[in-house]
């Protein structure tokens, strides 16, 4: 048993047989929990996301009470692009069953060619244009913001940086963890907690949204800076947690 939906017909036979198509390339470019491959089809690239098969408590629950990774990714991308906030153009999802259970499930989307993720900039104080590149994320990030946008795994590996006659765009990946809500300010400067920023980093980001947005620069560097040692204190927290139990 499977269920899927396709944003145009002449995409169905690459969801129908998106097993086949994944399994058979090679051209992988993320692999953790989930799997993303590149792959050809009618003379362009697609990007599969092959999630994968949840624990049998999430397989009830997908089956019966929430919407599946693949369909929020889907169903995101189309209220993305409504709002003109940039993403890969979404060609469908598809979910497999066992027994009524989800198993599998997969998200189609364009594949779109990208200088680099926003984590070089972030990451290599040497690149060309870095403060430009940075500046402009800034002021994207502020403009998914205001339209209400917040990326709950908003890290430095998700937002594609693409250039442009000179130009730097952006567009936002993994987006099935998305949420459409008012922004206050406690909740614009936690949105860049993901991105793991030294302070120097943390201060010139405060800094310009401070300018773009009307909000106290003294207030924003305050609550940048408090949400950035909050999650490195949890994770410290959790990793010497973990530490202790494996008994290192």
């Amino acid at each position: 048993m499977f269920k899927y939906q396709v944003a145009e017909k002449k995409y169905e036979d690459l969801l129908l047989n998106v097993k086949e198509h994944f399994q058979k390339n090679d051209r992988t470019i993320h692999k953790a929990r989930n799997e993303l491959k590149i792959i050809p089809y009618n003379d362009k690239e697609y990007v599969i996301k092959a999630f994968k098969v949840p624990n049998i408590v999430n397989q009830i629950a997908y089956a019966y009470f929430r919407d599946s990774k693949a369909k929020k990714s889907y169903d995101n991308a189309l209220k993305l692009l409504h709002l003109d906030v940039s993403t890969p153009r979404p060609i469908g999802y598809i979910e497999f069953y066992n027994n009524t259970l989800l198993q599998e499930s997969f998200y189609v989307s364009e594949y779109v060619p990208y200088e680099f993720t926003i984590r070089e900039p972030l990451r290599n104080k040497k690149l060309h244009e870095r403060e430009t590149i940075i500046k402009e994320f800034v002021r994207f990030t502020y403009n998914l913001h205001k339209k209400g946008v917040y990326h709950r795994d908003f890290s430095a590996g998700n937002t594609l940086v693409i250039k442009k006659d000179q130009k730097y765009d952006f567009s936002i990946v993994d987006i099935n963890r998305l949420e459409f809500r008012e922004f206050d300010l406690d909740l614009a400067m936690q949105n860049f907690d993901k991105l793991w920023l030294d302070e120097e980093e943390l201060l010139f980001i405060a800094k310009e949204y401070a300018s773009l947005s009307g909000y106290d620069e003294k207030e924003c560097i305050e609550k940048i800076i408090h949400y950035d040692k909050k999650l490195k204190e949890f994770v410290e927290r959790r990793r010497m947690l973990k530490k202790r139990l494996l008994g290192k």
